[in-house]
């Protein structure tokens, strides 16, 4: 740890914050900058951070809302729900509701929305996170009663429909769109590639009418232009700013994002398919010397790819100790047991994944190397990334490393350990049927018995499989300029609710 402080701090203090002329502040109109642009505004990708931000009950709405603060559920565009049976509940829909378009919201758009994000001709990110492995069908009780029917107990069904954005029935099947249709406060105004995307305030919104009349999204990769933008005024808010750069307390507010960062590796090829070599790279990592260097202090070591704050986190699992010595022997003994661990293997980012990712994989790959680990270092963009992150995953690809964030800001391990572990998650690289049988059990229960069956999945991944690289549990930065009465919340992790900015 010693040795790696140093270097990490001198990293974190080179960052230099250019200066930016402001601009003319229109009265109610906000801009708001991103640590990166998105590839497309479907609605079924909206638990993706770089499109749920933008435009998650803004343009489109769901049927529940979370209730971060409380771990509950909110009525949205169902007004009640209940349980009619162990696999099947009733959502009663509110009534007097239209579309952007002018269409109707009513069953049949729930329905649409539903077979529309379920259909494996587009790998949406709300089914592949959240339904897969449900298997759920919606029926038409009457034109605003919406009947649900899963194949085994969902205990937790409406809080998995508070990821179902609903759109118009005008939105296509079969191929994603970049022109949202949806219900809520903000229309979808324009988008120009590479520059910005503008929603307007929707005058036919079933809601109170919200303060703010525009909104300009814009992308900076860099923190410290971003942090100068709001300081400047030629901005208005900025998502993800550097803890370097967050040195304003009037303005600067740190927030729980929900998001952990680990490395998820490659374990059926060599020789990464070797147990050994797996704990070595977890030892060989020095995770508290990054802690209140280039990642805040706040930030906190991670055992497992869900927070403290998620029903099925296990309180008991330790974070790995750094022990370079330790990771050259488990290197040496694999070594002589003919495995090639001189092998090429391949670490890869994405430049801003968070602030300061890229100094990050630079220092860890440092690290890696130093107890004999031969590492290739790849920061790819978002579609470049996308392609390794998710099935199919090429058969004859190099050993990898791979940087991901995920975030579970719905409260319960469902949503991280299908999509993250199961056989058939999008994003696993694992094959344990024992595994996948006690994912799949530990959906159908509530309660306690939830709770501990979950323990043990993140219990076996972690101390018997070691499937990955647990880093951090992290925070972010959010500068929000003077014009703006907002305290971030952990819901800001993937989504920012335009209607509850105030102006001062």
């Amino acid at each position: 740890m010693n040795f790696w402080k140093p270097m990490l701090l001198a990293v974190s203090a080179t960052l230099i914050v250019p200066l930016i002329p402001a601009r003319a502040q229109d009265a109610t109109a906000v801009t708001i900058v991103l640590p990166a642009g998105p590839d497309r505004l479907d609605p079924c990708e909206t638990p993706r951070s770089v499109i749920g931000r933008i435009i998650k009950q803004n343009v489109v709405e769901t049927l529940v809302e979370l209730d971060y603060a409380n771990r509950t559920t909110l009525p949205r565009l169902a007004e009640s729900w209940e349980q009619t049976a162990p696999t099947e509940w009733v959502f009663k829909l509110r009534q007097g509701v239209t579309f952007h378009d002018g269409t109707p919201f009513d069953a049949k758009a729930v329905i649409h929305s539903l077979e529309r994000t379920s259909d494996p001709a587009l790998t949406c990110i709300t089914r592949t996170k959240y339904l897969d492995g449900t298997d759920v069908k919606a029926t038409e009780v009457d034109a605003h009663t919406v009947k649900f029917t899963t194949k085994t107990a969902v205990p937790i069904l409406p809080t998995l429909l508070a990821q179902l954005a609903i759109s118009s029935v005008n939105t296509p099947k079969g191929e994603y769109t970049a022109t949202p249709i949806g219900t809520g406060p903000y229309k979808f105004d324009h988008w120009t590639q590479g520059e910005n995307v503008v929603l307007a305030r929707s005058d036919t919104y079933w809601g109170d009418k919200p303060v703010i009349d525009k909104a300009t999204y814009v992308w900076r990769s860099e923190s410290s232009v971003a942090a100068a933008m709001v300081e400047t005024g030629e901005a208005d808010l900025a998502f993800s700013i550097a803890p370097q750069d967050a040195t304003n307390p009037e303005t600067d507010k740190v927030y729980p994002n929900s998001d952990s960062a680990m490395f998820r590796l490659s374990v059926d090829v060599p020789p990464l398919n070797d147990v050994r070599v797996r704990k070595a790279i977890n030892l060989a990592i020095d995770r508290q010397a990054f802690l209140g260097s280039i990642i805040s202090d706040k930030a906190e070591l991670a055992m497992q790819q869900v927070g403290p704050s998620v029903l099925g986190f296990n309180a008991n699992l330790k974070p790995w100790p750094y022990d370079p010595e330790q990771a050259k022997a488990l290197l040496a003994e694999a070594k002589a047991d003919g495995v090639d661990v001189g092998r090429e293997i391949r670490m890869i980012g994405r430049p801003a994944m968070f602030a300061n990712s890229n100094e990050f994989v630079e220092a860890a790959a440092e690290m890696l190397r130093s107890v004999g680990f031969n590492i290739k270092l790849d920061n790819l963009e978002m579609t470049q990334w996308l392609k390794i992150a998710n099935k199919p995953f090429a058969e004859d690809r190099q050993p990898n490393i791979f940087l991901t964030m995920h975030d579970n800001n719905s409260g319960d391990a469902a949503f991280t350990a299908f999509f993250k572990y199961h056989s058939k998650g999008r994003q696993s690289e694992l094959h344990d049927a024992d595994l996948d049988a006690l994912i799949v059990d530990a959906g159908t229960q509530a309660g306690a018995k939830r709770a501990e069956q979950y323990n043990e999945v993140f219990r076996r991944i972690y101390e018997d499989i070691v499937a990955d690289v647990p880093l951090f549990h992290m925070v972010n930065y959010m500068r929000v300029g003077k014009r703006l009465d907002f305290t971030p919340t952990i819901a800001n992790a993937v989504e920012l609710q335009l209607a509850k900015l105030k102006l001062n």
